[in-house]
């Protein structure tokens, strides 16, 4: 990796014409900064610091550019050319222990004046700011919620720290739902349950994994796509250290996926959300859905009091603790749950009105 950082940085540097000591001079300027941005002391020197923060960040800023356009890509570029190791560097630029503060990329990007053509025809400035080569890369990448441009727009990412806390502010939730009453005890029934009691389940039309919604008057738990591969649970859990590590209020990734490992407690609830095009599984089973929960939810933190979904878990226990809707949902799934099933249900409660009238009018004609 270290020869494909040089040779990035050379790229960086050739593509650019500010000169190296200039983009060394900035990085002084702003080391004491830099270095504030991390909880633990960085034991590097000063020229050492210098030229790891240009190397690495010439490195990710070329990577998310030649992402974003083939024609930044050299054909000696192994990254994107056979063997293909830009699988391995995209999932690396999104650990936790491998942030650079968002500010250095933005900077340095935002001086070298590289001139790089827009992505879409949504943005509006002259060229492509890092922030939309983030989100471009984000959004064709992880599946991250929101169209180009619409949700740049309306999302703030002025006070973005790094490319993780880039990922938590596209999952908050767009509603916060109004504060209710303290729950006892935090729990909901699985999908199973919600089934048998006759809860129907609708892919969402947001691309924001929170916004889960449940309609008492009609029965309806929407729920956003979920896509699950092999470095989902990668990119989770590092959303979710970082969240339950730097951030006060809110908490949002780790309510999510308390939930998701209430609703996945067994195999036939994936099978059932599967059904319903909610989980796009390209896992081995679904065995491997339920562990990964169950493997994020071991040191998950939650929150009573301001548990995100607190009013969603509330309607749907209240909802399947009426008997009328077992009895409703029973009755469906048991006997008009094919269309041949359904026609000889009709067909007995038809034959036995029929015999019914038979028998009063025999009574009738005896009187």
């Amino acid at each position: 990796m270290e020869d494909h950082k040089r040779m990035y940085l050379q790229e960086f540097l050739d593509q650019t014409e500010v000169n190296v000591e200039a983009f060394i001079e900035f990085i002084k300027e702003n080391e004491t900064r830099f270095r504030d941005s991390y909880a633990e002391t960085i034991g590097f020197s000063s020229e050492n610091l210098i030229k790891m923060i240009l190397m690495d960040a010439a490195f990710v800023i070329k990577f998310l550019l030649k992402w974003n356009y083939k024609d930044f890509r050299g054909r000696r570029d192994n990254i994107f050319y056979p063997p293909y190791k830009s699988v391995h560097v995209r999932l690396d630029i999104c650990l936790l222990e491998n942030q650079l503060p968002f500010f250095i990329l933005e900077d340095l990007y935002r001086i070298s004046n590289i001139d790089s053509p827009k992505p879409t025809k949504c943005f509006n400035s002259p060229k492509s700011t890092l922030i939309e080569l983030t989100h471009w890369f984000f959004s064709n990448e992880w599946g991250s919620p929101g169209a180009v441009g619409e949700y740049l727009g309306r999302a703030d990412f002025s006070e973005v720290k790094h490319l993780v806390d880039f990922l938590t502010i596209y999952y908050r939730p767009t509603e916060v739902q109004q504060p209710i009453e303290e729950l006892d005890v935090l729990t909901a029934p699985s999908v199973k349950e919600l089934h048998q009691a006759g809860v129907k389940f609708v892919l969402s039309s947001s691309k924001n994994l929170l916004d889960i919604k449940f309609d008492r008057n009609k029965g309806r738990l929407e729920i956003p796509r979920l896509r699950l591969e092999d470095r989902t649970e990668v990119i989770i859990r590092n959303m979710q250290v970082f969240e339950q590590c730097h951030v006060v209020n809110y908490g949002y990734v780790g309510d999510y996926i308390f939930l998701m490992g209430l609703f996945d407690s067994a195999s036939k609830d994936v099978e059932i959300l599967f059904e319903n095009h909610i989980i796009e599984n390209w896992l081995p089973s679904n065995k491997e859905v339920v562990q990964l929960f169950y493997n994020l939810n071991k040191q998950n933190r939650v929150s009573r009091d301001v548990f995100l979904f607190k009013g969603l878990i509330k309607d749907l226990n209240e909802f399947c603790e009426r008997p009328w809707n077992k009895w409703k949902a029973n009755f469906k799934q048991n006997y008009f749950n094919t269309p041949w099933a359904a026609i000889s249900v009709s067909g007995a409660v038809i034959l036995l009105i029929l015999t019914v009238i038979q028998s009063v009018c025999s009574i009738l004609e005896v009187v």
